[in-house]
């Protein structure tokens, strides 16, 4: 098999991956991190389709829809997705793949960064400046830079290892992949729809017995009998629907729901 000559080199990986450290400097509510995401893969999208600039306007565009990850697994994501860019493969399908590694690296950032290097950090270094050592807190401070940086040019590293030996050894089925990916994609934001949207009908009604006795039931108790979550299912839908057929903006979507919620609150037809 003959391998294909590629535009990027590793150079232009490492300069991606140093690059990542501007991924919320263009944060924003309606695309998140989508703007400053693409700013970091810019220069070597240039770099790939230097002679083509209908396809890296195509591109560009692609890659500055919604995204939210965390700033340290981003070098993971994007070496491998430029990897695949300088392979030939398709946008809609290295989309696929992006999207999918956004929910499930953003949760192991999280975690690692927050909940398990700062806290050991901060452990070792007040103990530390308890037993009156002034170069303490800036220890913890270079610490979390220099583990934090490691980090970065790791995943990098292993992002562009990944999406090469995808592309060598899967490149006949890189749309099965693709298709993984999209499902991996919508179960987990299904996941967090069913999670974090609230929407309750606070709204209710009394009925006879035939012992005579009143009883009151619940709306919001018939519809989870019928199916659990399904307002904030019917929620989550009209949503994407607004922001995928109509091209609304996160703002508008906002306002939206603001005056719903506080309007059908104020009527009771909604509950906490």
């Amino acid at each position: 098999m003959v391998s294909k000559k590629t535009a990027l080199t590793s150079a232009d990986y490492t300069k991606t991956t140093l690059r990542s450290y501007f991924l919320q400097n263009g944060f924003n509510y309606n695309a998140y991190q989508g703007v400053s995401y693409l700013f970091v893969i810019l220069p070597a999208l240039k770099k790939i389709y230097k002679n083509d600039p209908d396809k890296l306007k195509e591109t560009a565009a692609a890659n500055i829809e919604f995204y939210n990850t965390n700033p340290h697994m981003l070098p993971f994501i994007t070496s491998m997705q430029l990897a695949m860019y300088d392979n030939g493969e398709d946008i809609n399908e290295t989309r696929s793949i992006k999207m999918a590694l956004m929910g499930p690296l953003a949760g192991i950032g999280d975690s690692m960064a927050q909940f398990g290097i700062a806290p050991l950090f901060s452990t070792i270094f007040a103990g530390l400046a308890m037993d009156g050592l002034g170069f303490a807190p800036m220890g913890f401070w270079l610490a979390m830079i220099v583990s934090m940086f490691a980090i970065k040019v790791l995943m990098g590293y292993l992002g562009f290892r990944l999406g090469t030996s995808v592309i060598d050894t899967l490149s006949e089925k890189i749309t099965k992949i693709s298709a993984a990916a999209n499902i991996v994609g919508v179960t987990v934001i299904s996941g967090l729809a069913a999670t974090f949207v609230k929407a309750n009908i606070a709204l209710s009604y009394s009925t006879k017995l035939a012992s005579g006795e009143e009883q009151v039931v619940a709306l919001q108790d018939v519809l989870d009998k019928i199916m659990p979550k399904l307002l904030p299912l019917i929620l989550t839908v009209v949503v994407f629907y607004l922001i995928k057929k109509k091209s609304w903006s996160t703002y508008k979507l906002l306002l939206l729901l603001f005056a719903l919620g506080i309007a059908l609150s104020a009527l009771g037809v909604l509950g906490a």
